[in-house]
């Protein structure tokens, strides 16, 4: 063979090359959301009417869990657990699985060790944030244990043990890659930081203390400024900050969110649209006034401590019966000893302060960018954990009792608003597109698919029978939805 046939040759295989791996990443579903959390798969031809006994490719029965499937181009991961008794005493143990994405069958369940026992309320799990991959490896956290990295083989790479967290509804966050860092964002009540960890070998990068952020569960994103490094976009608790891959220096911050942030923000090539709630005395009109500490201590501090206690607080007044429930007062007790020392209670002032809504934000910048990076507000009642999707020139939120709003995402305005038909019920899965539609999955199961437009219009509404908390994912003609029992792979 000749050197000029050789040469054109290997140019002819390195284009091929290129182009199955610019395929895969089109249609990449390799983290919690799919491509850097958008929502969005380039997908087609994918169901929208399905069931669980309707439009199946395969269904595999599988252990609890919240945590949300991602793909490789053979593999899922997830992550479960499955309850046991101990010494007479319920507890669970954890597990990253691997299934093959074609048959759906369970490729290998690897136990993870259960080291601490860290706060969980309301709906949240042990295994509720997503697990990521890189293609070939997957990466995994739990806040019982840490950080732990497997092969595809299901063979160990590393482990980080971590000590217990202090989250007030337990760890929300999903951990995500950008080039060969692992980020993981622990935005906890005292002692928050944000944690850069080398994927290949599990140590630190880096890790930056954030003093000023408390409770938080939302995943970042990834922003490429026009110039320098990429950065890091955490939605936190009262503001959204932007943080060096580098060395994890905060570059920019834009003040004004609520006071828990669960969703992941949306964006497109200049703004970004993020939706925060916290309580419902959040919702503006509806705040309540409260006092600094020092008269908190005349009003409350009986046995002189210098401390609020709990059995200390009476009266009937609004800012009374928020320190009296019991939501309100752990919220805002940070290390949880039954006393609002200062700092608790500014805490406290702040989130009453705080705002619910929806933001429409400009990325970039340096330091505080509050009073120039906001573009518009909508303070009507938001969902609590669904991220709004940007696609297709609408930008669309579900909030619970199945009421879908579609906004103009340059100007904030509603373009339509309405309940999707036969869906009531709570939401906690985000909505995703892709082919021109979008999904929609409720609490109890019901699956609402709307065309994509500002105007939408229900296309379905299907049932998978059971209780939804994960968010699906899209690839190569299929949907993979996970239930609370079956891991289902829907397709035409």
């Amino acid at each position: 063979m000749s050197l000029l046939r050789s040469f054109q040759l290997s140019i002819f295989f390195s284009i091929i090359l290129l182009l199955s791996h610019a395929t895969f990443a089109n249609d990449d579903w390799a983290q919690f959301r799919g491509p850097n959390g958008t929502g969005i798969s380039s997908a087609k031809n994918l169901p929208t009417e399905f069931g669980p006994d309707k439009s199946v490719v395969w269904k595999t029965p599988l252990p609890a869990g919240h945590s949300s499937p991602v793909l490789t181009r053979d593999r899922i991961f997830v992550t479960a657990h499955t309850p046991t008794t101990k010494n007479d005493k319920f507890t669970y143990k954890l597990f990253v699985i691997a299934l093959d994405r074609k048959t759906g069958k369970i490729l290998w369940q690897r136990e993870v060790p259960r080291l601490n026992k860290a706060r969980l309320e309301n709906v949240n799990g042990p295994a509720s944030p997503s697990p990521v991959t890189d293609g070939t490896n997957v990466y995994a956290f739990f806040q019982d244990f840490g950080l732990i990295a497997f092969n595809a083989a299901g063979k160990e790479k590393w482990r980080m043990p971590m000590e217990a967290f202090n989250m007030f509804y337990g760890f929300g966050a999903s951990p995500i890659l950008v080039d060969d860092k692992l980020i993981l964002p622990v935005d906890q009540d005292l002692s928050a930081y944000l944690l850069a960890v080398d994927k290949n070998s599990g140590k630190v990068k880096w890790k930056v203390t954030r003093p000023e952020v408390i409770s938080g569960y939302s995943t970042p994103t990834i922003y490429q400024p026009p110039t320098g490094p990429k950065q890091i976009i955490v939605p936190e608790s009262f503001q959204l900050s932007a943080y060096s891959v580098v060395d994890g220096k905060r570059v920019w911050w834009v003040r004004g969110l609520a006071c828990e942030m669960k969703s992941v923000a949306s964006y497109d090539n200049e703004y970004l649209y993020i939706n925060g709630w916290g309580f419902p005395l959040n919702q503006p009109g509806r705040q309540i006034a409260t006092v600094p500490f020092a008269e908190g201590l005349k009003r409350y501090d009986k046995n002189g401590d210098g401390l609020v206690a709990k059995e200390e607080i009476s009266g009937d007044g609004p800012m009374d019966k928020v320190l009296h429930a019991s939501y309100g007062f752990d919220a805002f007790d940070l290390n949880r000893d039954g006393k609002l020392d200062t700092k608790d209670w500014d805490v406290f002032r702040a989130m009453m302060s705080s705002e619910n809504g929806l933001l429409s934000i400009k990325m970039g910048g340096s330091g505080d960018m509050t009073s120039s990076a906001i573009r518009w507000k909508y303070q009507k009642p938001v969902p609590q954990v669904p991220s709004t999707l940007l696609y297709q020139g609408a930008l669309f939120m579900v909030n619970d009792s199945g009421i879908l709003i579609s906004f103009d995402p340059a100007t904030g305005n509603v373009i339509k608003q309405g309940r999707l038909k036969g869906a009531i019920d709570k939401y906690f899965a985000s909505p995703i597109a892709a082919d021109g539609k979008v999904w929609l999955i409720s609490q109890d199961g019901t699956v609402s698919v709307v065309k994509a437009q500002g105007e939408w219009e229900v296309i379905a509404v299907n049932s998978l029978g059971d209780e939804c908390f994960a968010t699906p994912a899209a690839a190569d003609g299929k949907l993979y939805i996970r239930t609370q029992s079956t891991l289902y792979c829907f397709g035409k």
